[in-house]
């Protein structure tokens, strides 16, 4: 994936350098908000060595219960010397130009959303955030945080390495953004909140498909309107990404066997198939999992 030449956002903040303090307790998010929520909550103990017990509050669903913490502690830039810091830096600059198209041609206006990065612990509007979640989205404070960590856990442990990869993660993540902007992310709490718990997970379940597939529409419009450039092996590695990230996938590498019932994130083939409908159509109305 070459990004060279394109512009950096100026809503990345860097709190890396910043503890952020500890107070609160855990996060809890909304339904369906983030790809690392299934990944902590299914595999905590195989990839991250914590207990899996400490975050299935996560699953629950509801909206984002404020915690008592400590502030936050002050952000920055990310220094113009870290590359990787770049490569974020201008995905989601990308993801801006984008949906901002998209909304104007509806006749809406799409509010930006900041992107966090932070080591290890940092405060959210959602509660306190912890790198072993992975990358996920606050939609009470309208921002992304990403411990880059993650990245080096998709290549070493979930084997899904890549520029690509992690873009497609970037996007996802801001997909979720939309569909807070969307109104689609509030209806899908309200419904929750009435239903059962296996209903509640199949909600979830078309949240993130939907995800999957506004970041494939993310990627298929950004090339064409910034020209930015696909290398050669790039599809395959946001897709293998997609696909490590399925709940079928995860559920038998922990445990052995797969509980389609438990899924909130969607099978392997639905994740893959979702993105690449987004990706090859480039179009937000081929995105509706709902029906």
């Amino acid at each position: 994936m070459r990004m060279d030449g394109q512009d950096e956002s100026s809503n990345v903040e860097d709190a890396r350098g910043s503890s952020g303090g500890r107070g609160g307790g855990g996060m809890r998010l909304g339904g369906g908000v983030g790809i690392g929520t299934i990944v902590i909550a299914v595999v905590a103990g195989w990839i991250f060595g914590i207990n899996p017990m400490t975050v299935l509050g996560l699953l629950g669903g509801g909206g984002p219960a404020p915690m008592s913490q400590s502030a936050p502690g002050p952000t920055a830039k990310p220094p113009a010397n870290d590359p990787q810091a770049q490569f974020v830096s201008k995905v989601l600059r990308s993801t801006e130009t984008v949906w901002g198209n998209v909304f104007k041609e509806s006749g809406k206006t799409y509010q930006n959303p900041k992107l966090t990065l932070f080591r290890g612990s940092y405060p959210t509007g959602c509660g306190q955030g912890d790198a072993a979640m992975g990358p996920f989205y606050c939609p009470a404070d309208n921002h992304v945080y990403l411990d880059m960590a993650f990245f080096d856990t998709m290549t070493t442990r979930l084997g899904a390495p890549g520029q690509f990869a992690q873009a497609y993660v970037i996007g996802h993540e801001v997909a979720h953004h939309v569909q807070n902007q969307l109104g689609i992310s509030g209806k899908v709490d309200a419904m929750r909140a009435r239903s059962s718990e296996t209903q509640q997970n199949a909600a979830s379940v078309r949240l993130e498909l939907q995800a999957d597939c506004f970041a494939g529409v993310w990627a298929n419009r950004s090339q064409a309107e910034q020209g930015w450039k696909l290398e050669p092996g790039d599809i395959e590695t946001a897709l293998n990404a997609a696909a490590q990230i399925g709940d079928d996938t995860l559920q038998r590498k922990s445990r052995g066997q797969v509980v389609p019932e438990s899924f909130t994130h969607g099978s392997s083939a639905q994740r893959v198939s979702w993105f690449k409908r987004g990706l090859q159509s480039g179009s937000p109305a081929q995105c509706n999992t709902f029906e």
